[in-house]
């Protein structure tokens, strides 16, 4: 069997939202490229608003029930809802609001604590609904998004316990 570049590329191809606070948008791409240098190709459908709509969005010209229900469109295209976790992410309203709603429907929550990240910042409807929650890594990322176990580290990457009841997948040796 031969097997191209092509097809290990299309078979590590994710369709994830990442759900972060607008002023943390580099570490969506830093976390991007760092899992395209393992071969992972991440689709992102959340998003990052240019300058001009942020300024609409800060001047409130963009009715909430506008950006539900295109945040919702564009969640249920991804099979995975990545949360950036930094310092300011457990302050944010709409990134509580989209865990909520990946709940709703059934999307797998993977948090991702960013550089400098505290257990301080992890979203309250992230400690009820999050499937995983891992440090900066990418291979510990991949496995959490793949679904291969379920991780609960703490910044540093040492391991905790999950904040909810949920059934959770043993990760072997991490």
């Amino acid at each position: 069997i031969i097997i191209s570049k092509m097809d290990l590329t299309m078979s590590r191809r994710r369709h994830l939202f990442i759900s972060h606070h607008h002023a943390d948008d580099d570490h969506v791409t830093r976390l991007t490229q760092m899992l395209g240098r393992n071969n992972y190709e991440i689709r992102n459908s959340s998003i990052r608003a240019k300058p001009a709509n942020q300024r609409r969005l800060d001047e409130g010209r963009i009715p909430d029930r506008t950006l539900k229900r295109l945040l919702r469109m564009k969640m249920s295209w991804a099979s995975t809802v990545v949360v950036l976790i930094g310092k300011d992410t457990h302050n944010r309203p709409w990134v509580d609001w989209e865990i909520n709603k990946a709940k709703q429907l059934g999307k797998r929550i993977v948090g991702v604590f960013e550089r400098g990240g505290t257990d301080n910042d992890v979203p309250v409807a992230f400690r009820n609904y999050g499937d995983a929650l891992v440090s900066w890594n990418s291979d510990n990322i991949i496995d959490a998004i793949e679904g291969k176990c379920d991780p609960f580290e703490n910044p540093d990457g040492t391991p905790r316990k999950p904040d909810n009841n949920f059934p959770h997948i043993n990760c072997g040796g991490r």
